[in-house]
């Protein structure tokens, strides 16, 4: 018996969560503090102050906050500067079930509807969830193909999600989710030929953007292919999909909760490099290594990574962090890969960073999982050293609110660092309104 995809994500985004799920729900809240300190912190970048600009000028009905900007905008235009903003320095985490980013597209979209209609944060956050949710199990259905053809999972299957976000703060019913989702399904766009440009930030606010967009249209009436997903000349045939069936997407939908599993970002490059930093940074530690001794440095990784945070000689900030060899020499230097100022041309041009990047080579290995990287030193006078890493590792909820902590402390001034955490165990008394004007003072202060 066949199942349709778009109706089983419908079903899922409308129907009321009847036992919070509460470690979920946890996650989502690191995943809102570290999405909120990535914006604050992105501020600064010239893609953000672009997208704001082109929506400052255009105006519009007063309705939801654009970090950084006085007046209020419409929904629609606030979820396309906030999603562009919030992975300008590409620091925000990552689910490895699908290779995207999910809060940069997401929260956007939930911000700006839960504002729109004058929700409480609880509500946003977890309508979100539920977004998130949703881009987890269509981006695993769509599959590495999907992603390996071009596609960028962060902006396309995370559009799905964005509606779902939206369209749940909206109040949409089973029947106009079915229709959001299928309007998503011309919508939803993003390529990988993006990344280490500007366009890739954008990708995100377009994704966020757009699934406002169907969720509102959605809410008028509007009717589109409502198995926009799955059916002949649908999203995933018509987007390399794998389009496999669609129980192994779906299985205990609403029971577990894959998105527990999303990796939060300690270095502020693409998430595919942190497999390596972390075995580099291991491999440093050790009391008698010596950088002078290095003659060549091997990277063993998932194949899908050389296609995507590969470029060998990176002349900008931007390329250096989709550069396994450029990104290796940093961490054997000691420099601090967390760092936003290092991100830079004067890094890329620095020439003991060229020297050490130039011993880098890199190998596509298919046992290797996507989240993992075997790392091999070999030295003028000794044995070769070796270490494995794999960011799929568990750790506790505890221990990842203190790595994030500790991150929002590095990108924030301590009085902003510390309002964000707060909202760890805060966030309940707030309204949509009051929580968006409170992070807007920071941002306009900010900039």
């Amino acid at each position: 018996m066949s199942i349709s995809l778009t109706a089983e994500i419908a079903r899922f985004a409308v129907l009321p969560l009847r036992t919070p799920p509460q470690p979920a729900l946890g996650v989502a809240r690191l995943s809102l503090m570290d999405w909120l300190a990535v914006s604050l912190a992105g501020l600064p970048e010239p893609v953000a102050g672009m997208v704001q600009g082109l929506v400052e000028e255009e105006g519009g009905r007063s309705e939801a906050t654009a970090f950084g900007l006085k007046a209020k905008l419409p929904a629609r235009a606030a979820a396309l500067a906030n999603g562009t903003l919030s992975h300008a320095l590409d620091y925000d985490d990552t689910h490895f079930a699908y290779v995207g980013h999910p809060s940069v597209v997401i929260f956007p979209a939930a911000f700006a509807m839960a504002e729109r209609m004058d929700k409480s944060a609880d509500a946003m956050l977890e309508a979100a969830l539920i977004g998130m949710e949703a881009a987890c199990r269509i981006g695993h259905w769509l599959g590495t193909e999907h992603y390996n053809h071009g596609f960028h999972q962060t902006a396309t299957a995370g559009c799905f999600g964005a509606v779902v976000a939206a369209g749940r703060l909206l109040g949409l019913s089973e029947h106009q989710m079915r229709h959001a989702l299928g309007l998503a399904a011309t919508r939803a766009s993003g390529l990988k030929s993006q990344f280490g440009t500007m366009g890739k930030p954008f990708n995100a606010g377009i994704a966020a953007a757009n699934g406002v967009e169907a969720a509102l249209l959605a809410a008028r009436g509007f009717i589109s292919r409502p198995d926009g997903l799955e059916c002949i000349q649908g999203f995933g045939e018509t987007h390399a999909g794998e389009c496999v069936d669609p129980r192994a997407s779906l299985a205990d939908l609403g029971k577990t909760w894959w998105f527990e599993g999303v990796q939060h970002k300690f270095h502020a490059c693409c998430h595919g490099l942190h497999g390596a930093l972390d075995a580099l940074n291991l491999l440093r530690q050790q009391s008698d290594f010596a950088l002078e001794r290095v003659e060549a440095i091997h990277l063993r990784v998932s194949p899908r990574w050389l296609r995507v945070c590969n470029i060998p000689s990176p002349e900008t900030g931007l390329e250096a962090k989709f550069s396994y060899r450029l990104t290796a020499a940093m961490a054997l230097s000691g420099l601090d890969t967390g760092r936003l100022d290092l991100w830079s041309e004067e890094t890329c041009a620095a020439p003991g960073l060229i020297t050490l990047r130039d011993l880098v080579h890199v190998m596509g290995d298919a046992d290797i999982p996507d989240t993992a990287a075997h790392v091999r030193l070999a030295f003028s006078d000794g044995q070769p050293r070796e270490a494995m890493m794999d960011l799929d590792a568990p750790m506790p909820l505890s221990q990842r609110l203190q790595r994030i902590s500790g991150k929002i402390a590095a990108l924030l001034p301590p009085d902003k660092a510390k309002a964000v955490t707060s909202l760890e165990t805060g966030l309940a008394t707030l309204s949509a309104r009051t929580f968006s004007d409170m992070i807007n003072g920071f941002a306009r202060a900010q900039s």
